[in-house]
């Protein structure tokens, strides 16, 4: 292949970043939260309860951010965004109390629920179409990156500046986001037919089958990975003795495992079919977790078989989004690019906030239940995916446009927006 054309573009990176800062900014209070806590005068319980909020607001206002600026470019949409989430973060220095704080939050997450899905629906939008799931998958990258990178980083920079310090590190990767997008994403003007069309028509595209199983199938998949990962920390102390130091080395590793799955993820979506990446990453995940569930009954044992079985996971777990993210698409077509993505990630943290409930009260039962529980939703996710959405995205609900039509025109476009092994279809099957 030629590498100009293999060669990514730069607005690419700097889309992976917005995602980054966003993801990390969720995060961050994890690692300053005692500090916080005593700070502020609250229970360590109560100023936890600002990552629940900032989970809640974005899945609220993801998909009502996407109708309500359907007549906005996503470019714009997206610098004035940035441009908001990081005027918000710099305003924590302010804070002198836990009522204030919670409102930055929320106006943080508000932020974020215009940032994450314009990046990864005009990841979608500028791709070629036989590399949509890289580049998807480079975006998600952003996500895996503030795991990996940005948490860690951030309680670092906590500790040795104060945990206000941690919401001036996300301005500042904010400021250098807004300048990336400035300088280098080309101009995404919301189509003509979108601007003047009717909530019902913008909303049309969503409203089949195909779209609420792809969000069901999200909503069980993370739902299942989260009861996991909630309580990871509770789970590995008790599998391998893992204290705090074990238990950073075994979540880089599953960083790492992160960071390499969701790029697989991508390049088998656009190699074969994301139907196919995704079933292959649920069935990786439910081998890790029936072998993490196996080590239970064997406890205690060395952290070094645990670590491994934790890159397992976390790639399998990773690899799931970019393969989602191709078939939403696929059925929503590009038109609708803004909306989907909006729904997607908003299931997504439905599904996490799910997750982290369901978690909760198997650990109250027994912590060795956490991989078979995982293993149902998931597997129960799985199932369903492959009942309902086996048809390849050309024999799918078209997508309508925003009048309420499905013009030759529109047609011809969401095809040539399908990624192309979904777009040809059986010829790519075994």
């Amino acid at each position: 292949m030629n590498p100009s054309v293999a060669r990514r573009p730069w607005w690419l990176y700097v889309l992976t970043l917005a995602a980054f800062v966003v993801q990390t900014d969720d995060f961050i209070i994890v690692g300053v939260l005692p500090e916080m806590a005593a700070d502020l005068k609250v229970a360590e319980p109560t100023a936890g309860q600002l990552v629940t909020a900032y989970s809640l607001v974005y899945a609220l206002a993801a998909p009502a951010w996407s109708l309500v600026l359907t007549r906005v470019s996503r470019r714009t949409a997206l610098l004035c965004a940035l441009a908001f989430f990081t005027v918000v973060n710099f305003a924590v220095l302010t804070v002198g109390s836990y009522p204030e704080l919670m409102v930055l939050r929320v106006l943080a997450a508000g932020a974020a629920a215009v940032v994450l899905p314009s990046a990864l629906a005009s990841a979608g939008a500028l791709a070629p179409a036989e590399r949509t799931g890289r580049y998807l998958a480079t975006v998600m990258v952003g996500l895996t990156g503030a795991v990996l990178v940005g948490v860690p980083a951030s309680t670092w920079i906590g500790a040795e500046f104060g945990w206000r310090a941690t919401f001036t590190s996300c301005g500042l990767i904010g400021i250098v986001a807004f300048a990336g997008v400035a300088l280098t994403l080309p101009a995404l003007d919301t189509p003509r037919r979108e601007r003047s069309g009717s909530l019902v028509g913008l909303l049309r595209p969503l409203l089949n089958r195909a779209v609420a199983a792809i969000l069901a199938v999200t909503v069980l998949v993370v739902a299942g990975n989260l009861a996991f990962q909630t309580y990871i920390s509770l789970y590995l102390a008790d599998l391998a003795g893992a204290g705090p130091r074990t238990l950073a080395v075994l979540l880089v590793c599953a960083g790492v495992g992160g960071v390499a799955g969701t790029r697989l993820s991508g390049w088998l979506a656009d190699r074969h079919t994301p139907l196919r990446a995704f079933a292959l990453a649920c069935g990786v995940f439910c081998v890790a977790m029936l072998a993490l569930g196996l080590l239970w009954l064997v406890r205690p044992v060395p952290a070094v078989f645990v670590a491994g079985l934790l890159l397992v996971w976390s790639a399998a777990a990773w690899a799931v989004p970019p393969g989602i993210q191709v078939l939403m698409l696929s059925r929503t077509g590009a038109r609708a690019a803004a909306q989907a993505m909006a729904v997607s990630s908003s299931s997504a943290y439905v599904g996490s906030a799910l997750g982290g409930v369901v978690g909760g009260a198997v650990v109250a039962l027994e912590e060795g239940l956490l991989p078979p529980v995982a293993v149902a939703l998931v597997a129960a996710g799985l199932v369903l995916a492959l009942l309902t959405l086996r048809a390849p995205a050309a024999e799918a609900e078209p997508p309508v446009t925003a009048d309420g039509d499905t013009p030759a025109e529109g047609r011809q476009q969401d095809a040539a927006a399908v990624p192309g092994p979904l777009r040809d279809g059986p010829r790519h099957r075994a």
